[in-house]
């Protein structure tokens, strides 16, 4: 019998993996048993399905929306100006 009790970083990592290929039994029955009980890791979980079905939804969209007209020229200018002072501070 396998040792099914997985820390947090083995999860994540399982998690991972998981939405790339098939995990074996002992994987999956081990991360399970860790997802019932680590709030964190389940929620990592959710987080990263999210994102996967996300950038999905967004591949799969024929029209890229035009952010511009959604966005008053106030917002606009602050995020841009957010952008610079973002770049000139990382160089």
């Amino acid at each position: 019998m396998k040792h099914w009790m997985f820390n947090c970083k083995k999860v994540t990592h399982l998690v991972s993996e998981s939405l790339d290929r098939k995990l074996s039994l002992d994987q999956r029955m081990g991360m399970r048993i860790h997802l019932m009980m680590c709030k964190f890791c389940s929620r990592y979980q959710e987080q990263l399905l999210f994102l996967r079905k996300t950038a999905r939804l967004y591949s799969e969209s024929s029209e890229e929306p035009d952010l511009s007209t959604q966005l008053s020229s106030e917002v606009g200018k602050r995020i841009k100006e957010s952008m610079v002072h973002f770049l000139k501070k990382h160089k």
